[in-house]
C-alpha cells in the first residue's frame, strides 16, 4: 500500500518541538550552490535518491557500516535522501542515522535517482525561513528558533518527512517537516527525541522569537504552505 503525501502520525516524537516556554559550521548566508546540494544538468535543479531496497549507509564508499536502512522511514514515509556527490556507483547522501555534518555512502543501484530545485534557507539571528526555487523566493516565513541553551543547531540537513497531526491540542500544531537533523544540546531529563523539524505551534505569539528546544514554529498557515510545496529530500540550511 503507498503511504500518503504527508503521513497522519500521533505522538510524534521530535525535539526542541515542545512548548516549554558541537554543531557543523555554518555554509555561506549567501551561497546557493553550495547550500542545496549537487547539481544535475542545466536546469538547476539537485539531486535525490528514493531508497528502492534494504540497503547498508557506510562511512566512505565500500567503508564501514554505519546504518541499515529500508524505503521507510520510521513514520512511514517513503524514504528520499539528498544526495550530495556521486562517485563511481556510490551516493553521498544526508540521512538522519549520522550525525549532523557527516554524510553517509549508499550504493547507486539501492536508489532511483531524482531531482528538485526546491530548497529551504533558514536564517537563525533573523529568525526568517525563505522557500526558494533555485534563486528565486517562493515565500517568506517567520519562524520561532532555539532559545538559549537550546540553540537551534546550524548547518545542512533535508526533508525526512511530510506529517500530520490528529490532535487539536497537539504542540506540534497541524503538521511538521521533520528533518534529518538533530538537536545536540538537550535538556537534562528531556523526555522526547532529539530530531529537528519545522512545524506548527498552539502559541503563535512564540513565532519569530528565541522559544523552542531547537525546532522552528511557523504560524499554520505558512506551514500548511510548505507541507504543500516542499518535497521529500529537499535541502534545508540553516545559517547564523
Amino acid at each position: 500500500m503507498r503511504a500518503p503525501a504527508a503521513a497522519v502520525v500521533v505522538g510524534l516524537a521530535l525535539a526542541g518541538c515542545g512548548e516549554q516556554a558541537a554543531a557543523p559550521p555554518a555554509p555561506p548566508r549567501d551561497a546557493f550552490a553550495v547550500a542545496a546540494g549537487e547539481r544535475r544538468g542545466a536546469e538547476g535543479a539537485f539531486v535525490t535518491a528514493a531508497v528502492t531496497r534494504r540497503a547498508a549507509l557506510r562511512a566512505a564508499p565500500g567503508g564501514r557500516v554505519v546504518a541499515r536502512i529500508g524505503t521507510r522511514t520510521e513514520f512511514g514515509t517513503r524514504r528520499v535522501l539528498a544526495v550530495t556527490r556521486r562517485r563511481d556507483g556510490w551516493l553521498r547522501v544526508i540521512a538522519t542515522e549520522r550525525p549532523n555534518g557527516r554524510a553517509a555512502w549508499l550504493r547507486a543501484s539501492a536508489a532511483r535517482l531524482g531531482s528538485t530545485d526546491v530548497w529551504i534557507r533558514v536564517d537563525r539571528s533573523r529568525r526568517q525561513l525563505t522557500l526558494r526555487r533555485g534563486d528565486r523566493v517562493l515565500r517568506r516565513v517567520p519562524v520561532a528558533v532555539g532559545r538559549a541553551g537550546t540553540p537551534t543547531p546550524l548547518g545542512r540537513f533535508a526533508v525526512t518527512d511530510r506529517l500530520r497531526s490528529q490532535r487539536s491540542d497537539s504542540p506540534y500544531g497541524c503538521c511538521a517537516i521533520a528533518l534529518s537533523g538533530h538537536q545536540t544540546k538537550l535538556l537534562p531529563g528531556w523526555p522526547g527525541g532529539d530530531r529537528l523539524a519545522i512545524h506548527g505551534t498552539p502559541n503563535p505569539e512564540t513565532v519569530g522569537t528565541p522559544a523552542s528546544l531547537g525546532c522552528m514554529r511557523a504560524r499554520t498557515a505558512d506551514i500548511r504552505a510548505l507541507m504543500r510545496r516542499v518535497p521529500l529530500g529537499a535541502v534545508v540550511v540553516v545559517v547564523a
